[in-house]
């Protein structure tokens, strides 16, 4: 079995909309996490959200206080902050624990066997961990598994510094943001759209001339 990935050193995968169709699940919970500063906050947190795709959950959350939220005394605002991300991690774990995984997945890593495997995710990176060994899947990415609090040009700009992404290599992803992410390391990028929450990305393929796909099987 072939697949056009076979050209690449090193395959980087962000993580919800692509590997796991956990999109739905991380907007419902920052919406249900922002409900208890009102309907308006919570769609605004909600909305942002869904235009900073890819953007760690540390920040959203740093926005929210700072520009949604507002008029919360400075010596509140830390703890508010832990309260958040706890609330959200308590919605978003168990729900990722048990979402649709891409299909095929094990078979383009079979297809691929030459290429280094990494995940580059917003995601917590020990949320990650725990998840990808649960669903089994871990063993795919021998190129390691990478997320929050370290930002994806964070993560892309020290792993090329040691070594662990070499070139030719592309990144999959489902948003602006990681585009902007691959261009910037000149890293190719495949647009992955089945389970994107991004507002006419269809318009954004054909304005950048990115390669698409509607889901990961679609590369074998």
């Amino acid at each position: 079995m072939a697949s056009m990935l076979q050209k690449f050193s090193t395959i980087l995968f962000d993580c919800d909309g692509v590997i796991f169709d956990s999109n739905s699940v991380k907007t419902d919970a920052f919406f249900k996490i922002a409900l208890p500063y009102g309907l308006e906050k919570a769609n605004c947190l909600k909305m942002y959200h869904i235009k900073n795709g890819g953007i760690s959950r540390f920040e959203k959350v740093r926005y929210f206080i700072e520009r949604i939220a507002k008029n919360i005394p400075e010596a509140h605002k830390s703890k508010k902050r832990s309260k958040l991300l706890q609330c959200y991690e308590n919605y978003v774990r168990p729900a990722i624990a048990t979402c649709p995984i891409a299909e095929r997945l094990t078979e383009l890593r079979a297809a691929t066997s030459a290429a280094t495997w990494m995940v580059v995710s917003g995601g917590l990176e020990s949320e990650l961990h725990e998840i990808f060994k649960s669903r089994m899947i871990d063993t795919h990415f021998n190129g390691g598994i990478y997320g929050s609090p370290s930002s994806k040009p964070e993560i892309i700009r020290r792993e090329i510094d040691n070594g662990r992404i070499t070139f030719p290599a592309v990144y999959l992803g489902d948003s602006k943001y990681d585009y902007d992410c691959a261009k910037h390391f000149g890293l190719h990028f495949i647009f992955v759209s089945e389970w994107t929450e991004m507002d006419g990305w269809e318009n954004f393929v054909i304005e950048t001339g990115c390669h698409s796909v509607r889901k990961l099987s679609c590369l074998l």
